[in-house]
């Protein structure tokens, strides 16, 4: 019980624990006033902020400008999936139903694949803007973590989302990127089969990534952004390295 006591107080003195969990567990007065303090649901924004933090600049608004993006994709993704069919070769057919008979058709699904591509570019933006202003150090390190897990996510969707078409430019593209997969040492054809659900890619792996990409993906992005917002919240915002602000 001793060796295991003692290995528990190890690990809350790593890095990791402290980058994940803000503060100790609530034993005393001041560490349940500082879970009640910490709540997402009782406190949801933070008392106190930095005068600095609230000062608007160019890229303040990436952040937001990508989560706006993904909630356009997200409302243009749900009115697509009224018109389309996830198998062969009625995808394809939807499609151009799309283009030629929907009401609107072109204008939804040009909006969808051109956010999309907005999307990856706001993210990677995002991220080296945050990589440029220390958002990687010390108390940002676990939303560093997060918000590259999200960048992650983000290309899958972009990825998965390729294929649904069912065009000859889809096809071709993924056959490239699962052949890329294959060549990963050891797992490589493991990784493959279990993406396309076989050896080539067909039906199987056109409702894999159908359901990957209109139901898995988004509830784990839709999961990290909650936890991505609260932690900005609560970790107070990035140092700032302007010159007007060093001068301060």
């Amino acid at each position: 019980m001793a060796s295991a006591a003692t290995f528990l107080e190890q690990l809350r003195q790593t890095r990791v624990w402290k980058s994940i969990f803000r503060r100790g567990p609530a034993l005393t007065n001041r560490t349940r006033s500082l879970a009640v303090f910490g709540n997402l649901f009782l406190h949801f924004l933070p008392v106190k902020v930095r005068e600095k933090s609230l000062r608007a600049r160019a890229t303040y608004y990436l952040g937001s400008f990508s989560f706006l993006l993904f909630l356009t994709l997200v409302i243009t993704g749900v009115l697509l999936m009224f018109y389309y069919h996830p198998a062969i070769p009625q995808a394809y057919r939807d499609m151009k139903d799309l283009r030629f008979v929907v009401s609107s058709g072109v204008f939804l699904r040009n909006l969808h694949r051109l956010g999309a591509h907005l999307m990856v570019i706001a993210v990677f933006a995002h991220m080296f803007h945050v990589f440029y202003r220390g958002g990687y150090k010390p108390p940002h390190e676990f939303n560093w973590v997060v918000g590259v897990i999200l960048l992650l996510v983000t290309l899958f969707l972009s990825y998965t989302g390729y294929l649904l078409p069912w065009d000859q430019l889809a096809f071709w593209a993924i056959t490239v990127g699962t052949n890329i997969i294959s060549a990963m040492p050891v797992i490589g054809n493991r990784v493959k089969f279990l993406v396309l659900g076989g050896h080539v890619v067909g039906e199987n792996a056109l409702l894999r990534f159908y359901v990957l990409h209109c139901v898995v993906l988004p509830l784990v992005a839709v999961l990290l952004v909650g936890i991505h917002f609260w932690r900005v919240q609560k970790d107070g915002g990035l140092t700032v390295k302007s010159e007007d602000d060093r001068k301060e």
